[in-house]
């Protein structure tokens, strides 16, 4: 059966990605990480680790360049909103498992993520799509593309048991909280407040029976 790297942020949205792939392919979760050394609660390899391990997943770690994190932050803040730093770090982190010649020691023919069919941000456009295919001669799998919010939380709640909550309180293995941490870092408290939004973040903690 052929190997999918599949991104992961031990959320509801990328967990239900390598479970519709599961049939299909070997699935290997990629926890992508930018920056090991920030003071956050719960660090994002770890995080996405546990999750993985509750709903059946290897996870690998891959380390994203530090300075496409740090130019993602400033870009936020000269912003003053996440959506441009966020897509930004996305695309870097497909480029970095796409050009990699293996995961967990093993070859792989396949690169996925968890967007969805109304994501604003990140949201990988057909010609990036073509052109990481082309470049990496791997096939690119975007597989809740046709499905809304509404039915990625039906289903995930059917096959996971998921915690909910505010962003900055649920640690996930999702880009922000490492971004978030970076951006406290070097601007401060009130950036993170005046960029992010509020909203509310979710982590898979197991699979339901």
């Amino acid at each position: 059966m052929p190997t999918v790297a599949t991104l992961f942020s031990a959320g509801k949205d990328s967990t239900l990605a390598a479970a519709l792939l599961d049939p299909f392919y070997d699935v290997t979760l990629c926890s992508c990480t930018l920056e090991p050394d920030l003071d956050v609660e719960a660090s994002a390899a770890e995080t996405a680790r546990e999750a993985g391990g509750r709903v059946g997943f290897p996870v690998e770690t891959v380390r994203l360049d530090e300075s496409v994190a740090r130019e993602a932050v400033s870009r936020m803040v000269d912003d003053g909103y996440p959506r441009e730093g966020i897509q930004l770090v996305h695309e870097h982190a497909l480029e970095t498992v796409a050009s990699r010649a293996e995961v967990g020691g093993r070859e792989f023919e396949a690169v996925a993520d968890g967007t969805r069919r109304d994501d604003r941000a990140p949201v990988i456009d057909r010609p990036f799509a073509q052109s990481l295919e082309d470049r990496h001669e791997i096939d690119y799998l975007r597989p809740l593309a046709g499905y809304g919010r509404s039915a990625i939380d039906e289903l995930a709640e059917r096959l996971f048991d998921v915690e909910t909550g505010p962003s900055e309180e649920i640690p996930t293995g999702d880009y922000e909280t490492e971004l978030r941490a970076l951006m406290v870092a070097e601007y401060g408290e009130g950036a993170v407040s005046e960029v992010f939004p509020e909203h509310v973040q979710s982590r898979v903690v197991g699979r339901r029976s």
